[in-house]
């Protein structure tokens, strides 16, 4: 149905385990209205929650190196068929904290929607339009299959040419458009406060408006959780604590 709602989930080896999926699971029940279903694409369902779908990581020809360098395999949701699911997709990656409802994402039907890293995400040179960051991505399944096969077609040449597969994913897609804005933001460019007097002041607020925090790289949510961090840190360790109950 092209009005089925899925969010799909991804985890391989031992950077992430189980109760990572368990918690945007149990994030995305309560911030979304309606019917869904919650995918998880796995080498190791053991431990996930009995309302996540767990499916093989479709082969796209990613090696080992693929899976320790990067998120490569992350390419795969562009394959059709992708285990018989159809409808509306939102990626969302494990190391988030959803703050507000996530319903208006799959209000968008654009080919392509992810996060585009403007002004506030980067350090340094910022470019003169965003880039893509496949933090949170939303498409039509089975809609986006050339990015899949550009990649399949020969995997070592394209992690050769491009430094992750977000990049990947920006140069081989026919269009794409950010989320508006400040529909996701960075941990550690919005909110983190790089200051001395950081544990003093605590964090920057989450922007009004915000739905979903992208913690990419480090700290992960559950480090900031359980490192008290300083005052202003505790809706992390919140909504940690909420989601990863037994």
């Amino acid at each position: 149905m092209d009005d089925a709602r899925v969010i799909l989930s991804m985890k391989w080896g031992t950077p992430y385990p189980a109760v990572y999926v368990n918690v945007l699971h149990r994030a995305c029940r309560d911030h979304m209205t309606g019917d869904f279903r919650f995918v998880c694409l796995t080498d190791d369902p053991k431990g996930l929650d009995a309302g996540i779908e767990a499916f093989p990581i479709p082969d796209i020809g990613c090696t080992p190196a693929h899976y320790q360098r990067g998120a490569w395999p992350k390419i795969s949701v562009f394959t059709d068929p992708l285990h018989g699911l159809a409808g509306r997709a939102l990626f969302i990656d494990l190391d988030v904290v959803i703050v507000d409802s996530i319903d208006p994402f799959f209000d968008l039907k654009g080919p392509l929607f992810g996060v585009g890293e403007g002004p506030g995400w980067r350090h340094g040179q910022v470019p003169t339009a965003p880039t893509l960051n496949t933090s949170v991505f939303g498409f039509t399944l089975g809609s986006q299959t050339d990015i899949s096969n550009a990649f399949s077609a020969d995997p070592n040449a394209a992690s050769a040419q491009y430094g992750n597969e977000q990049q990947f994913v920006e140069g081989a897609a026919r269009h794409w458009a950010p989320w508006p804005d400040p529909w996701v933001v960075s941990y550690k460019r919005h909110i983190r406060r790089k200051s001395l007097l950081a544990p003093i002041l605590g964090p920057h607020p989450v922007p009004a408006g915000t739905r979903i925090v992208a913690f990419h790289g480090r700290p992960k949510p559950m480090e900031v959780a359980r490192s008290g961090f300083g005052r202003g840190y505790g809706w992390i360790r919140d909504y940690w604590q909420k989601y990863a109950r037994d």
